[in-house]
């Protein structure tokens, strides 16, 4: 193409459809933004569409028509931020440049849209029509003065270094179609205009070597540079300083190694290099390369440092073979080092552009014959930055034992959990084997039928249910009908059969058996659809291909939340389909600061105590894990993490513990992480938009009694820009419609909760690196089930706790009944004369009188969120035995001797409570036999009262009999009998079913 002929790419936005609503009102308001080659351009807004029609052209201009085909056009879809608080992503396409098509021979097509993250909640496709048109071009226009100097700089693509290619590409831009809001939504850094990869000066370099076009961004006349400066400014430099407001930036000592060069043609080219890095007692080296390419981070623990010099020196490994031996020898050849002063180290903070590497040349080293001073050359950057640096992730860190895949910080998703609904309703045709009839099936003969027990046997993984027996030969019960349910959790992405076996009690074998390919059932999220029910041949061994067929009906219920932690501190209670999902009504930001005072947990070396501590957080499918800061009790991490809010009333748990899988012992095993502590944190004690910064004491469970492990340090920030949808949540149930229209046994909910528990850890033991199933059960509170004497303590103390209020006020009465008081007696016998003669003034002054008790208790709430509270869970008021109880695991490991003392304990103490539930069942069994005659002269007595009583409330007015009965009750203990009354005599005098208990 000749030098004076331009290309344009043009994008036509036809339509969209089948796109998410994001505006909380089922519908969505879309544009698109399109990016291609660092320019952007915008459609329209098509307000409340969900299948909107765009119908609009939008031009670009391609600068290097060679390296069209590598170029992407990036298209993404937002919600209009006009019709909610802030612009939503409704999906992105990206389109590579090598299926653009000449103009005349495009087509519209239908790209799939995608995900921008795990989170994201997407669907839909947008069409679209790629095409490129060749123009003719004006020449650039020349500066009066400079022709002649911009006709002599002539810059090659073969000469120019990479950061001169990357800085023109970057500042080269168009003028957009329309222009840019303000400011454009810009959700990540892949969806940015890229900015340049260099500094200011090599930028001013490269514009003075190469000849560019000089070009304007929009209308206002803002040159090039500073216009890709303000797109940058948008987005990354709030979103960095927002994402680290919680923590402290610590600093970093970052070091890039790219690659070496040298021109000593006496070394070998093809001799492998390596890098080595020293910092005082600091040494590092990086992987031995034989294309001198390394491009490794290292990322140094600034306030670890013990020296103010950093020294690279680069070497080459020099193989030497033994002839006689056919040894290989390696010696480490020194081609020279380089020093830099760390005191003058740039420092660097986001969302400025990374350091451009620069070439360094070394200095030989000493003398020698294994020691070259020849020309080589390294390609490196040094600087300071902080934990929110971009290469942080990447880095070698000094402080988290280098790159070990177990000491990084992840973040973990448990699986996507169903309930997988199996209606077992019935069979036919069934052949029973060798021992028994041809098939079940009505028979002239009763004596030639075969009496079996049947059932049907579902198993889905490990998970198996059995249905009741059935027994089976007679012509009533030829085709045997069950109608019953079993309940499976499932987890994405499903197991892929589901198997049902009808076996046969009597022959103890199985009948036939049939396999239902789960990700192809229906999917329910209501009850008042029913799902289709099909049949299944049953399928016995090799000589018996055909033994009957099944009926039954399966659906994964998306209607439920599978509860996977304890319901008392669930995080997430959201159903499983994802269209009944409301949207978030906040966000919930942690910040990780550091522990404190913690102590050692294992032995380095056999020498000293040792803590290798991480912290785990939990909330909603989202775990996250920090980086394990070594040998440190007083480790400082500052990570900041998020989560959306769907509800309030939910829990966050934090964890900490001792990172004991890093290191593998001589069997090549891991070890076990050792718990340090747990916290709970509970949203709805949060004021919202406020920063808690607090710290909290870790206390953990030995057989030897509890011990104080530390403390951690949070900082925790929940935010809601709706009040309304905060408040509307308290309004609405807990859990998802289907557990209250068709709720699940509480038997039956336990075993499904414990079974996602083992999905769960399973699932996040298979990750890489893998999250030890002591840690999710930990964080998962798998053994609230277990007894514990510690616990039922606990739990007497809390229901006292509760009723202490009914006592006390039990007690104030009694002492006004019994004239302790008699000035407040007197007062109590005009608010009763006043209760009586103006009744309508009762319920007014009772919620006046509470909206003053509670509005003054206002002052005395709770500063900060409440942790574990070593005192109410009495871990100081058991032995040191019942703690060594409460930790054994099922079965018990400690000898028989123990075991029997404690179950002897456990009788005891069972038989108090067995006591205790007979006497409150008595109290309600002596009602019931008033009214059902089992004493008839003591239900006599009660129907003559009853008739006597009806008469005269028809002749006393209610409120005599009201001030009467006060007055009775208030009266004075002259007047009183120390004798139990006639009403408590009678009842105590009804029989109960104690007596007919064996």
């Amino acid at each position: 193409m000749g030098e004076n002929r331009s290309r344009k790419l043009v994008v036509e936005v036809m339509n969209a459809r089948n796109l998410m609503p994001k505006d909380g009102q089922g519908t969505s308001s879309p544009y698109v933004i399109v990016d291609f080659d660092g320019q952007r351009r915008r459609t329209k807004t098509k307000c409340r569409d969900l299948n909107p029609q765009f119908d609009e052209k939008l031009e670009f201009l391609v600068h290097n028509v060679e390296s069209m085909g590598s170029e992407t056009v990036e298209v993404n879809v937002y919600n209009d931020k006009k019709t909610v608080k802030k612009s939503s992503f409704l999906g992105k396409v990206k389109v590579s440049g090598n299926s653009f098509m000449r103009l005349g021979d495009e087509t519209l097509v239908y790209y799939p849209l995608e995900k921008r993250s795990v989170f994201s909640q997407i669907k839909g496709e947008i069409g679209l029509k790629i095409c490129y048109v060749d123009d003719e071009a004006p020449p650039p226009p020349v500066v009066e003065g400079e022709a002649a100097k911009a006709q002599t700089v002539e810059v090659t693509e073969e000469k120019k270094t990479e950061e001169e290619k990357s800085v023109e590409k970057a500042v080269v831009e168009e003028t957009p179609a329309t222009p840019m809001p303000t400011p454009v939504p810009i959700p990540s850094k892949d969806e940015a205009v890229k900015p340049p990869s260099t500094p200011n000066a090599l930028e001013e370099k490269s514009s003075q070597k190469t000849p560019m076009h000089k070009r304007h961004y929009g209308s206002s006349g803002v040159s090039d540079l500073e216009a890709i400066r303000s797109i940058r400014s948008l987005g990354g430099d709030n979103r960095n300083r927002s994402s680290y407001d919680l923590v402290d930036r610590m600093p970093f000592l970052y070091v890039r190694v790219l690659k070496a060069k040298r021109t000593n043609a006496d070394t070998e080219s093809s001799s492998d290099l390596f890098a080595k890095l020293v910092i005082g007692t600091h040494s590092i080296r990086t992987k031995s390369v034989t294309d001198k390419d390394w491009d490794q981070v290292f990322a140094f623990d600034k306030e670890g440092l013990n020296s103010t010099a950093l020294e690279v020196s680069v070497f080459a490994e020099k193989k030497e073979t033994n002839a006689e031996s056919s040894a290989v020898t390696i010696t480490d050849l020194a081609l020279g080092t380089v020093s830099f002063d760390l005191q003058e180290a740039p420092k660097r903070v986001p969302p400025d552009s990374p350091l451009a590497p620069e070439w360094y040349a070394l200095d030989g080293l000493g003398s020698g014959e294994n020691v070259s001073s020849s020309g080589t050359e390294v390609m490196l950057a040094v600087w300071i930055g902080t934990q929110a640096d971009e290469a942080f992730q990447e880095a070698w860190q000094s402080d988290s034992g280098g790159l070990v895949a177990e000491t990084r910080a992840k973040v973990y998703l448990s699986p996507k959990l169903w309930y997988l609904r199996v209606t077992v309703i019935q069979t036919q045709d069934l052949q029973l084997g060798s021992g028994g009839s041809a098939a079940v099936s009505p028979a002239p003969e009763p004596k030639a039928a075969r009496f079996s027990e049947l059932y049907v046997k579902a198993q889905l993984g490990p998970q198996v249910f059995k249905t009741s027996r059935i027994p089976v030969g007679s012509a009533s019960a030829a085709n045997p009908t069950w109608n019953e349910d079993l309940v499976f959790v499932a987890a994405e992405p499903f197991e892929p059969f589901l198997v049902l076996t009808v076996e046969d009690v009597s022959s103890g074998s199985p009948v036939g058996s049939a396999k239902v390919h789960l990700p192809s059932v229906d999917r329910r999220t209501d009850d008042l659809s029913e799902s289709r029910s099909r049949w299944f041949n049953l399928v016995g061994d090799e000589t018996r291909p055909y033994t009957g067929r099944i009926h039954v009906r399966v659906c994964l219920e998306g209607g439920y939340h599978v509860l996977d932690e304890a319901a008392h501190v669930t995080s997430d209670v959201r159903a499983a389909a994802k269209h009944l999902s409301r949207p978030p009504i906040g966000l919930l930001e942690v910040g990780i600061r550091g522990a404190t005072n913690l102590l050692p947990v294992k032995t380095m070396d056999g020498t000293r105590g040792t803590t290798d501590a991480y912290v785990v957080a939990k909330y909603g499918p989202k775990w996250v894990r920090t980086r394990t800061i070594l040998d440190r009790f007083n480790p400082r991490w500052n990570e900041q993490y998020t989560w959306d809010v769907y509800d309030a009333c939910t829990v966050l748990t934090i964890g900490v513990f001792d990172n004991g899988r890093y290191k593998h012992d001589g069997t090549g095993k891991p070890g076990k992480d050792a718990r340090m502590g747990k916290l709970r944190i509970r949203l709805s004690a949060l004021d919202t938009n406020r920063v808690y910064v607090n710290t909290y004491s870790l206390t953990v469970l030995h057989p030897g009694g509890a011990k104080k492990m530390g403390e951690i340090e949070l900082a925790v920030r929940f935010s809601c820009s709706s009040w309304i949808n905060l408040l509307q949540a308290y309004s609405t149930p807990m859990l998802p419609k289907m557990h209250y229209v068709r709720p699940l046994a509480p038997a039956q909910q336990d075993i499904l909760r414990y079974t996602a528990m083992r999905i769960v850890t399973a699932r996040l033991a298979r990750s890489e690196p893998p999250m030890g199933h002591e840690v999710v059960q930990f964080m998962l509170d798998s053994d609230t089930h277990v007894w514990s004497m510690r616990r039922s303590k606990a739990n007497w103390f809390r229901v006292v706790g509760c009723l202490s209020r009914a006592l006390s006020f039990a007690r104030w009465l009694d002492g006004i009944r019994t004239w302790a008081y008699p000035s407040t007696t007197i007062l109590v016998h005009a608010l009763l004369v006043s209760i009586v003669l103006c009744p309508h003034l009762v319920l007014p002054t009772a919620f006046l009188y509470a909206f003053f008790i509670v509005a003054l208790r206002f002052r005395f709430r709770p500063k900060s969120p409440g942790n574990m509270d070593p005192r109410a869970s009495y871990i100081d008021s058991v032995g040191t035995d019942d703690l060594d109880e409460e930790l054994d695991g099922l079965p018990s490991t400690r000898p028989a001797e123990i075991v029997r003392m404690r179950y002897d304990r456990l009788r005891a103490l069972a038989g108090r409570a067995q006591t205790l539930l007979g006497d409150i069942a008595a109290q309600g069994e002596r009602v019931e036999a008033l009214f059902n005659w089992r004493d008839p002269r003591a239900t006599g007595i009660f129907v003559v009262f009853c008739l006597l009583a009806s008469l005269a409330f028809y002749i006393v007015p209610f409120k005599v009999f009201v001030l009467g009965y006060g007055f009775y009750y208030l009266r004075h203990p002259r007047f009183r009998d120390d004798m139990p009354s006639v009403p408590v005599n009678f009842f105590r005098r009804l029989p109960s079913f104690s007596d007919q208990i064996l």
